[in-house]
């Protein structure tokens, strides 16, 4: 993987500026700060910059076109968080919409010329599939409380006592499973995009990688929206671990009933 990278001149710039801090010398093949890392920062720099301008220019009376566009992208993000976690799904949109924007960002700056797509780095999915991860769980934890969310592990209500360590077993392997699921995905498609670019750029430059390259403009939102859609769902199975465990309950509980009722009219 690291042979496939291309010096930037963007990243050579910020390493030479380090190497000018730290008072060393400065070895392209060997940055202080690799390509991944610094894409990134610029990314994460350039929303902190644009969020700073756009609070000064937001207009309730006569919102400029790029702020209705932005609405739009929120309002679509605050309808899936409240499709899938209800009214009180919007308390998780500013982290949701933040990792879809990052990775949406990254995802197409590998298609502009001079850049390259942070999320062609296994470190980077990783990052991104860690900080869901862990954010799901830290908010199961809150939503439920420790005991009762470490419990729904364990299966539904009924599950047999003698079941009940397998199933924790296969959940907390499924729950693992997940940071591979999310970064292996988005790593693996954004990766074999630019590997394909790269290599129909060597052979016939100019022309023959731009219906490749048109085709990553698809891929790269489908991508961040599918990470998106996952952390979601994540995060509903997690805040509402003890309501679903309340309604397979409920529902065992009511069969039961119509069971009785039943035997009762045919006796």
């Amino acid at each position: 993987m690291e042979n496939l990278e291309h010096p930037l001149l963007i990243v050579d710039a910020v390493n030479t500026l380090v190497a000018m801090v730290l008072g060393r010398p400065y070895d392209p093949h060997h940055p202080f700060i690799p390509n991944y890392l610094v894409i990134s920062g610029l990314i994460v720099l350039a929303f902190t910059v644009l969020g700073l301008v756009l609070r000064t220019r937001l207009s309730v009376d006569n919102p400029s076109r790029f702020q209705i566009v932005l609405e739009d992208l929120v309002s679509g993000i605050a309808g899936l968080l409240d499709e899938w976690l209800g009214p009180k799904g919007r308390q998780f949109l500013p982290l949701i919409g933040a990792l879809g924007a990052f990775i949406l960002t990254a995802n197409y700056l590998g298609l502009v010329p001079g850049f390259m797509a942070p999320t062609s780095n296994i470190n980077v999915t990783v990052g991104c599939a860690l900080t869901t991860w862990v954010y799901y769980h830290y908010q199961g934890i809150k939503a439920n409380g420790i005991v009762a969310y470490i419990k729904h592990f364990a299966g539904p209500p009924g599950v047999p006592v003698f079941m009940i360590p397998m199933m924790f077993i296969i959940e907390i392997i499924s729950h693992l499973s997940r940071v591979l699921s999310l970064s292996l995905r988005l790593f693996g498609n954004i990766f074999g995009e630019e590997l394909v670019i790269m290599i129909l750029a060597m052979i016939i430059p100019f022309f023959i990688p731009l219906p490749m390259m048109a085709l990553g403009l698809i891929t790269g939102g489908l991508q961040a929206f599918i990470f998106v859609l996952l952390s979601v769902i994540y995060l509903q199975g997690a805040v509402m671990s003890e309501h679903h465990d309340e309604h397979h309950a409920e529902g065992a509980e009511h069969g039961a009933h119509e069971g009785h009722h039943a035997a009762a009219a045919a006796a």
